[in-house]
């Protein structure tokens, strides 16, 4: 009987003093009397020729007992022949065995015969010996230097900074087909992309937004009254929903929905060979799936964001007419009189650039995403984090910018 079993085996080889066997584990320590010993056996029937003999059981659960260690001289002259007769059963330990046996024979440029293994035999051994051994990782419980962690890390992000900008560049290729009436991409599948993206996100972007304004307005009602200026509170919650929370909130609610579910999708497509099918039809991936998805969170960001900044202006009347007792007139006079046009402005050009970050975001995992289902979810996981980390830099940015410039 031959079968091959994971287990461990610790052997030695050594053409003089050749102790194959090892300790497995405690619970193989203890002898096993029903089974024979294994033995090894150099026998020389003529000049030049050497034949390995092995007996009895050579399975995982008799490597607990060391194996006898026989003298053998073998000269570069020698022709080894393998003996496997008297095996009474076998598994990955004989493997192993004799793979380190073969490992010394051919450091000594001794000639063996492998046909006179046993068919299974042979053929596990040609598999093992046809996988070379990893070398570039380093051993289990090894660890690189924080020098070399740190050259790896800059190598990696040097990498990556080059995929993307080779990605943002395919993408502005497609924009200018498009432009100029070239587009290969349905439009059935750019007002699919538009409703995902804007009737369906619709509910939850409202519920956050209107929770976020309740919130800003609590918190700025309890300070603003110790002052007696309640009625500031509706110049807070405005300008903050307005100007900066509405776009950043609507960005990162539309990072972690469609931002998650495009990486999904194209990372899919990629792991079933959809991608490689539409280049084999000359269909320009970027063209046929990035572009409207692109188009669609563009165009969809700007109305997300005009219902966020209503939401949250509702949340700030809540708690102006509830908590401070203000009037619906006296809240919204103020409101209107707060709010100027580059407040407005300012708040919509982000909301153009985020959804271009969301959509870069979850386009570029997806293209980008490993060939196994795992890589599918690392995919969406990367797509998430970097987007919610790139509109949190973008708005930083123009904050800086509109400092600036006084906008």
């Amino acid at each position: 009987m031959s079968h091959i079993v994971t287990g461990t085996f610790d052997s030695h080889c050594a053409l003089r003093g050749f102790t194959p066997g090892g300790n497995t584990g405690s619970d193989l320590d203890a002898p096993t009397e029903s089974l024979p010993p294994p033995r090894v056996d150099f026998q020389s029937p003529n000049a030049g020729r050497c034949v390995v003999r092995l007996s009895g059981d050579w399975t995982v659960k008799s490597t607990g007992r060391p194996h006898p260690a026989p003298d053998a001289n073998l000269s570069s002259n020698s022709t080894v022949a393998f003996d496997l007769n008297d095996v009474s059963d076998w598994d990955s330990a004989l493997l192993a065995w004799l793979l380190e046996l073969l490992i010394v024979l051919d450091q000594r440029s001794i000639r063996y015969q492998m046909e006179t293994l046993p068919g299974g035999v042979r053929r596990s051994l040609e598999l093992a010996r046809a996988v070379p051994e990893r070398t570039d990782t380093p051993p289990h419980g090894e660890t690189s230097g924080w020098l070399a962690r740190v050259g790896l890390g800059a190598q990696r992000g040097w990498t990556a900074t080059k995929h993307i900008a080779e990605f943002v560049g395919d993408c502005t290729l497609a924009m200018t087909s498009l432009v100029r009436g070239r587009a290969q991409f349905r439009r059935a599948d750019l007002l699919l992309f538009m409703q995902e993206a804007g009737a369906e996100a619709l509910p939850i972007n409202l519920l956050i937004s209107f929770l976020v304004g309740l919130i800003l307005a609590f918190v700025g009602a309890v300070q603003l009254q110790q002052f007696g200026a309640s009625i500031y509170v509706a110049n807070l919650v405005a300008i903050a929903m307005v100007r900066e929370m509405g776009c950043i909130m609507a960005g990162i609610i539309m990072c972690g929905r469609t931002g998650a579910a495009y990486a999904a999708q194209l990372g899919t497509m990629k792991v079933n060979q959809e991608i490689d099918a539409f280049r084999t039809f000359l269909f320009n991936p970027i063209d046929f799936l990035v572009m409207p998805r692109m188009l669609a969170l563009f165009l969809m960001m700007p109305i997300l964001t005009l219902f966020a900044n209503l939401a949250g202006i509702a949340g700030g009347v809540l708690i102006g007419i509830g908590m401070l007792d203000l009037t619906w007139l006296e809240y919204w006079h103020q409101t209107v009189h707060a709010l100027t046009f580059k407040h407005c402005a300012a708040g919509f050009m982000k909301s153009f650039v985020f959804g271009l970050i969301v959509a870069i975001s979850g386009c570029y995992n997806g293209m980008r995403c490993p060939n196994n289902a795992a890589g599918v979810g690392q995919a969406t996981t990367t797509a998430v984090v970097a987007g919610i980390t790139s509109i949190v830099i973008a708005d930083a940015v123009f904050a800086v910018l509109f400092n600036i410039f006084k906008f």
